[in-house]
């Protein structure tokens, strides 16, 4: 059975029908991720890109030649600067779609991780640290 995947961007100008996944998600933890994310990492899933639209909005795109020596585009939206997907000529067939713009988290189950040589010591979340299930205030 089919699921509509759609994701959008942090102000909602931005919509994107995902199409069919192509594999599970991933964490990266490439310095390239950290700095566009502004966080330990990024969690991305794999989409085909035959079946990947953008509905409604523009976005916007910044391209750099990553560790890996491969090329990627990441794509924003110009409005809010939400990360939204990267897209490579490494793998024209695939676009990787941020799994925090999706509207349906429960898709978000990353099953591996790359890139650790540039993991950051803080990213890992310790037990004991005090927890509040929303603000702390």
């Amino acid at each position: 059975m089919y699921m509509k995947i759609v994701a959008s961007c942090l102000c909602g100008s931005v919509r994107i029908s995902c199409g069919t996944p192509a594999g599970p998600a991933a964490y990266c933890h490439c310095e390239d991720c950290r700095r566009c994310t502004g966080s330990a990492f990024t969690v991305s899933l794999p989409f085909r890109a035959d079946g990947f639209r953008v509905i409604s909005g523009e976005t916007d795109s910044f391209t750099k030649v990553a560790d890996s020596g491969h090329e990627l585009t990441r794509h924003f939206c110009p409005n809010c600067g939400s990360p939204l997907y990267t897209s490579s000529p490494k793998h024209p067939d695939l676009v990787y779609v941020k799994a925090g713009t999706l509207d349906n988290s429960a898709l978000v189950q990353p099953a591996y991780q790359s890139w650790c040589q540039s993991k950051v010591a803080w990213s890992t979340i310790g037990i004991g640290l005090p927890s509040y299930s929303k603000g702390r205030t």
